[in-house]
Parts: C-alpha cells; sequence; structure tokens
C-alpha cells in the first residue's frame, strides 16, 4: 500500500520489482486521470497491471461520507478482480 496524495507523487512512483498488480484510488479530476494513464503506462512496460479505481462522486471521502462504507463496497466489488475482490471485500470476519 502506497500513499501517493498527489498526481506528482503517483508521477514519481518506483515500482517494486515483485510488484504484479497495482490499484490506484484516483480523484475523479483531470489531474488523477492523467497521473493513472501515466501509471497504466508505465506498469505496462513494466509487466505490472496498473488498475484504477474511480470514484462516483469527485473523490472517495466524498463517496464513503454521501454512500456510506457498504454502498462503496459494492461499488469497488466491480473494479477489483474477482480474486481480489473476494479477499478483500467479500470475505466477512468469523465472528
Amino acid at each position: 500500500m502506497i500513499a501517493a496524495l498527489s498526481a506528482n507523487h503517483l508521477a514519481a512512483l518506483v515500482f517494486s520489482p515483485s510488484l504484479t498488480r497495482l490499484y490506484v484510488v484516483r480523484d475523479n479530476d483531470a489531474a488523477g486521470r492523467f497521473a493513472v494513464e501515466r501509471l497504466v503506462e508505465r506498469g505496462g512496460m513494466a509487466g505490472i497491471e496498473v488498475r484504477p479505481l474511480v470514484p462516483r462522486a469527485d473523490d472517495f471521502n466524498t463517496d464513503l461520507l454521501h454512500f456510506g462504507p457498504d454502498r462503496m463496497r459494492e461499488w469497488l466489488v466491480d473494479q477489483l478482480t474477482s480474486d481480489d475482490a473476494q479477499r478483500f471485500l467479500l470475505r466477512r470476519n468469523p465472528s
């Protein structure tokens, strides 16, 4: 997990040699879209699958506040690979 916090920080990201897939949570603005497009290109050249996670509103914080965690989870499930969706979002902790 990496917190880049800005499009410029995403552009400066150095990939780990063991990385095969990278999910990028981006903002829904021109800078966020551009940064992810560049990261997808760079990742492809390095053999890394870069998958953007796109919010419904301007960013995921707004989504969380407006829709709540359950609806946000539903929105994200379709953006992850099926294996990752099962591992990170669909599996429930035993009581």
